[in-house]
């Protein structure tokens, strides 16, 4: 193999290996934009669980506070 045929395989090589960072730089960015889209969701879901679960217990409270009354407590 001369030398030439070297240089022409390692810049073949170097191509294709730049190619390859590159695709696995663009799916990178489309995983990290998937992930803060879901992150972002769980968060929605996160805050509207806590408010019901708020909601609940003040429920809770308020019949507990009427069974209290009507008992005569």
């Amino acid at each position: 193999m001369t030398i030439d045929e070297r240089l022409e395989r390692l810049t073949e090589r170097h191509e294709a290996l730049a190619q390859t960072v590159e695709l696995m730089g663009h799916e990178m960015r489309e995983m990290f934009a998937a992930t803060n889209k879901a992150l972002e969701k769980l968060a929605e879901v996160s805050q509207r669980t806590t408010e019901s679960i708020v909601a609940l217990i003040q429920l809770a409270e308020n019949h507990e506070h009427r069974l209290e009354r009507l008992e005569g407590k």
